[in-house]
Order: structure tokens, then C-alpha cells, then sequence
């Protein structure tokens, strides 16, 4: 499918080369992720310094599936570019490192928080100092009287919720 491309000059001339080297990377994101939807570069040369030469600021708005990504090259956040096809190349660069990003999420494949693991004491043999924690997803844990936290080992019930911030692992646990 052939890519909806948009190309904007804005403070400077229309340039063949340019617009081709927008063309060529515009086209290397399709093919990296066929389901662009559209993609508009502006490229804005908005003043020129006395003592450096022109600044270029790059903009790409890429439309996806149930999303809009947005890159802006713009000097005070990143480093001023006074060659446009290097300015151009880093809003490429950071178009397709958010194209990634959006991949991943669609594909399911970031990672999500869910909070410390629960489970409950399954085994506290309190005279031999040690017992057994099992988690919600059915692992078994070891632990020694000296990895619980305020020498709260002999107040320990069994059955009782824990989280893993309560007890100190160290060394001691071990996975059984």
C-alpha cells in the first residue's frame, strides 16, 4: 500500500533532495509497520542565528491505528541541527523508536506493574527457625527466622497474607 505522505517546507525552499530523502525514510517506516495510516513532515527553518548558521526544526505526525504520533526536533529540547538532512534523520530516528513503542503495546508485550506477589505460610516449623511462604501463582518459598522483619517470626500464624516487602530476603530464601 502506498504511504499518504504529507511534505511541508516552512522558512526555506522547496528542495527535490529533501523532499526525496523524507520520501526514502518515510517509506522505511512503512515497511517497518504496514499500517501507517498517514504521515505529515514539516520541515521549518524559522530564523537565522548571527552566529551559527540556519536551525532546523523537523515535525512528523504519523496516524495509526486508534493513535496519533507526534516528533518534534526542536533546538531548546535537542541538540540544535544546523544540517537539515541530519535534522531529519534524528526525527526519523525517534518517529520509529515511538513506532517500536507502539508495536510493543499493541502486541501486548510491555510490561505491566502488578503490584508485590501475595501468598500465605504454608509450613513454620518455629522450633528448627524456618518455613515455607506459597504464592497466588503456586510457587513455594523458603525462609529463615532471620529474614523476617522486627523478630516477628515467632508472632507469625500460619495462613497469614505476607507481602515481600515485610520480609528481608536474603540469602536464606530460597526457592524450594
Amino acid at each position: 500500500m502506498q504511504l499518504p505522505l504529507e511534505i511541508a517546507f516552512r522558512g526555506l525552499d522547496r528542495s527535490d533532495a529533501i523532499e526525496a530523502s523524507i520520501r526514502r525514510r518515510a517509506e522505511q517506516l512503512n515497511r517497518f509497520f504496514g499500517r501507517i495510516m498517514a504521515c505529515r513532515v514539516v520541515v521549518e527553518a524559522p530564523h537565522q542565528h548571527q552566529r551559527k548558521g540556519r536551525i532546523y526544526h523537523v515535525r512528523i505526525d504519523l496516524t495509526v491505528p486508534g493513535e496519533e504520533l507526534v516528533v518534534r526536533r526542536d533546538p531548546p529540547q535537542h541538540a540544535p541541527h544546523e544540517d537539515v538532512y541530519l535534522a531529519i534523520h534524528d526525527a526519523f530516528h525517534a518517529a520509529r523508536r515511538q513506532l517500536q513503542d507502539y508495536v510493543r503495546r499493541q502486541r501486548g508485550q510491555v510490561k505491566s506493574r502488578s503490584g508485590p506477589p501475595h501468598g500465605w505460610v504454608v509450613e513454620l516449623l518455629k522450633e528448627d527457625g524456618y518455613g515455607f511462604l506459597e504464592t497466588m501463582d503456586g510457587w513455594e518459598y523458603y525462609f529463615h527466622r532471620n529474614s523476617v522483619l522486627h523478630d516477628d517470626f515467632d508472632r507469625r500464624k500460619e495462613m497469614l497474607e505476607w507481602r515481600k516487602e515485610r520480609i528481608a530476603l536474603h540469602d536464606a530464601l530460597h526457592q524450594r
